[in-house]
C-alpha cells in the first residue's frame, strides 16, 4: 500500500490506526497527514492518526490540502517536516496524489532538479505533470 518514491520517502492512499505499526515496522519516523479532516465520511480523523502514531513512537504533522490547491506555506511546512524529521517519511492523502505532489514541490523549492523528482514520482506511479511549471519556476529561482 505504501509506495517508495524516495528511500526516506513514501507515499499512501489514506492509511487507518492500524497501519501506523506496519510504517513503523518499516522504519518510518514521521507521518504527515495531508488529508483535512471530514473530506469523507469514512475516513479516519486525524486525531486518531496522531494519536497511533503517537504510541507507535513516530511523529505526525498535518499538512492538510484542499480542492483549493497548494500554497507556498503548505510547501514551506513540507520541506520543514521532511528535514526535521531527518528519516523516513510516510505521507498520505485519499490516493496519495497531493502527497506526492507537495513533495514534488518541497523538493523543487531546495533546487533540486524537476526532471529528477518528476523521475521518482512516475517510478512510484504519480504523475506531477499538472505541477511541473512551478517545479520549474521553483528550482529556477534557487
Amino acid at each position: 500500500m505504501f509506495r517508495t518514491v524516495t528511500d526516506t520517502f513514501l507515499a499512501s492512499p489514506q492509511i487507518s490506526t492500524d497501519d501506523v505499526a506496519e510504517a513503523a515496522k518499516q522504519g518510518v519516523t514521521l507521518i504527515i497527514n495531508n488529508r483535512p479532516d471530514d473530506e469523507d465520511p469514512n475516513q479516519p480523523a486525524g486525531g486518531a492518526i496522531a494519536a497511533a502514531a503517537q504510541d507507535a513512537g513516530l511523529a505526525y504533522v498535518a499538512i492538510p490540502v484542499t480542492h483549493a490547491g497548494f500554497s507556498v506555506p503548505q510547501v514551506e511546512a513540507m520541506r520543514s517536516a521532511i528535514d526535521e524529521n531527518g528519516g523516513k517519511t510516510l505521507a498520505y492523502c485519499r490516493s496519495g496524489t497531493r502527497s506526492t505532489l507537495l513533495w514534488a514541490l518541497a523538493e523543487a523549492h531546495t533546487g533540486r532538479d524537476p526532471e529528477t523528482i518528476a523521475t521518482e514520482a512516475a517510478n512510484a506511479g504519480y504523475d506531477v505533470g499538472a505541477i511541473r511549471s512551478i517545479m520549474d519556476a521553483f528550482a529556477a529561482a534557487k
